[in-house]
């Protein structure tokens, strides 16, 4: 599988499904699926146990497929490349935002 462009931490937009237009922070990333903030919301029936003495539906994020999702740089969404930069540590492969060309990481 190649090099995931999306890494935890980066801010996001859903581009396409029932939550549009939502921005969130990758949580976790996995797959081809990541999971952001407050985006694909589902409910969860929980049993009662010592962190949760009641039991009963919770809220909780659900997996997205990557392809639903863009990088946000600078408040506008954008395509992420790959390139080679010479630094102190040699060469290195680091991400760029395709929109103004700027070196994410």
């Amino acid at each position: 599988m190649a090099t995931m462009k999306i890494k935890k931490g980066d801010t996001v937009k859903v581009i396409a499904g029932k939550d549009k237009g939502k921005e969130g922070k990758v949580l976790a990333v996995n797959d081809g699926k990541v999971l952001v903030e407050g985006v694909n919301m589902v409910s969860k029936h929980s049993k009662a146990d010592q962190s949760n003495p009641k039991g009963g539906i919770i809220q909780k994020e659900a997996p997205i497929d990557v392809s639903k999702v863009m990088y946000v740089h600078k408040g506008k969404v954008t395509r992420i490349g790959f390139k080679f930069v010479e630094g102190k540590k040699g060469t290195q492969k680091v991400r760029f935002a395709k929109i103004t060309g700027d070196v994410i990481d």
